[in-house]
């Protein structure tokens, strides 16, 4: 048997020590795992490092390094303004290449905030801004409270207090002398495209006869509308005879549509619930026409004409946005509708819409659109354009919401209908809350697409924020060779902006609202 002592191994030199580990944490190991760890990513980070270096340098240098401020020092340290004309951005002038001149951006700042407001009025444009930012917030945080009045306010209240703060002007009736005069001019408009029928097919040869009775059958139906509008027509001329026509019409209002709403709701069995809140609206509604004093006239009127800059970027982008959303939402289903007729509108209107460019549908939203309107029915240029680009976003925003529905599995609905839920509510509650969750990426771009898009309503006479910074160039006190340069990064950095902070809020709610699925 072998010794055990003698067969055994003993090493009489150290294991040579393994080199260290490689890095992977602080500066060094992003470097080493993130932009140096193959030559492809080698050589993408040498090409970006080049790219930022031609690109991002020269920009700092004119935005900052060799712009002229509208501000400098003087010897006494203390800050001194700068001229009021060219003369401070000119190279002879401050002795070196000259950058970006931020004086002509403040000295130009009002025009690109207020275009042509008047400026004794424009408090107004202000405390609009002050009454958006106050009701946006609470909705853009989610744990604040009370998210449904906030809404409510934001929504409903705040457009209509908006345009009377804006434009000016008061209440020269309510609810049923506007329902009455809409409905009486259309319904005239009608009875007169009868008479033009029957006139045309009296001087017709072949079709002539049909014409006639084809316009005969459209004044025979206008004379039926009439005399069924005839009670709305009268009410609103003896509201309008009275010596308060707005607070009068206002009651009238209140009582008709309170009443109504309580009908429907079910009247008693169902409690004073909705009448109490439908006069509490009303009163508060009057509140608002008493303290702004839209029964005497109101503000000043400011036409549309004169508005300008950040402001129609603003009411036309919000705008947009807010309205796109439900049309959107109203074709998405529409088009996945059961009902053909439903279903063949809503793919007819999305794909018109869709076919066209924004510029075109402005055109027509500005020359055409009062064409088809009744002879006293008058919409000012700002709606016209506004109406237009809503239809228009609508139908993007339907396609981008109907991607949601369709990534829904079916279970959803049929679960739904197991426990004996209406279509409505499925919907409501099922069915638009996961699809909407599932394209909060695609929403928000189309909102982004749409707030860069309103620098088109330019070609209509609107000068928005990129309006109102080209039509500054041609300001000859202010034209120096950096101008032009100057006055678009100014505009870059306000939709820049703007932009970017939609974008990271929306992966906020992203965030927020995937949590289950972590």
């Amino acid at each position: 048997m072998t010794d055990i002592a003698t067969s055994a191994f003993v090493r009489e030199n150290l294991v040579p020590e393994r080199p260290a580990p490689v890095k992977t944490t602080g500066f060094v190991g992003f470097l080493r795992t993130r932009l140096f760890n193959s030559p492809t990513n080698i050589l993408i980070t040498i090409v970006s490092g080049l790219l930022l270096w031609f690109i991002v340098v020269p920009a700092l240098k004119f935005l900052l390094v060799d712009a002229v401020y509208p501000f400098r020092l003087s010897e006494y340290w203390t800050l001194v303004w700068a001229d009021k004309d060219r003369t401070a951005c000119l190279a002879e002038n401050v002795g070196h290449a000259v950058g970006a001149c931020w004086p002509f951006v403040a000295a130009k700042f009002s025009q690109f905030i207020y275009g042509f407001y008047p400026e004794p009025e424009r408090w107004r444009v202000n405390l609009t801004f002050i009454l958006v930012a106050i009701l946006l917030l609470p909705l853009l945080i989610p744990r604040l409270p009370a998210k449904s009045i906030n809404a409510g306010l934001f929504f409903l209240a705040l457009p209509v207090v908006a345009f009377f703060l804006l434009h000016g002007g008061g209440l020269g009736g309510f609810g049923v002398s506007w329902t009455a005069g809409i409905l009486s001019g259309f319904n005239d408009s009608i009875g007169e495209a009868g008479r033009k029928l029957a006139n045309a097919g009296e001087a017709g040869a072949i079709v002539g006869p049909l014409l006639w009775g084809l316009g005969k059958l459209v004044v025979l139906l206008s004379t039926v509308v009439s005399y069924l509008l005839w009670p709305l027509v009268w009410l609103r001329d003896q509201i309008q005879m009275s010596g308060r026509p707005v607070w009068i019409d206002l009651a009238a209002t209140a009582a008709i549509v309170s009443i109504l709403l309580f009908w429907l709701n079910g009247g008693t069995r169902a409690g004073w619930r909705p009448l109490i809140t439908s006069l509490a609206i009303f009163a508060g509604i009057g509140v608002v026409i008493a303290a702004m004093g839209l029964d005497r006239g109101g503000l000043p009127v400011v036409d549309t004409r004169l508005w300008g800059g950040l402001l129609v970027t603003l009411v036309v982008s919000v705008t947009g946005i807010v309205a796109s959303m439900p049309v959107g939402i109203a074709l998405a289903l529409g088009r996945r509708s059961t009902i053909p007729l439903i279903r063949i509108f809503s793919i007819a209107f999305i794909e018109f819409w869709r076919g066209v460019p924004l510029i075109t549908v402005l055109f027509f939203a500005t020359y055409m659109l009062p064409l088809f309107m009744p002879g006293n029915f008058k919409i000012d240029g700002l709606v016209r354009a506004l109406i237009g680009i809503a239809l228009f976003s609508g139908a993007y925003m339907a396609e981008v919401i109907r991607g949601g529905l369709q990534a829904i599995p079916r279970g959803q609905s049929e679960a739904a209908n197991a426990i004996g839920l209406s279509w409505w509510k499925t919907t409501t509650f099922i069915v638009m809350p996961q699809a909407l969750r599932h394209v909060i990426p695609g929403i928000v771009n189309s909102f982004i697409s749409l707030f860069k898009d309103t620098s088109l309503v330019s070609i209509v006479s609107l000068f928005d924020l990129l309006g109102q910074v080209h039509a500054s160039f041609a300001d000859p006190v202010w034209a120096t060779p950096t101008t032009l340069f100057t006055g678009f990064a100014f505009a870059g950095m306000i939709y820049f902006i703007f932009c970017f902070g939609m974008a990271r809020y929306s992966l906020f709610v992203e965030n927020r609202l995937n949590v289950h699925r972590k």
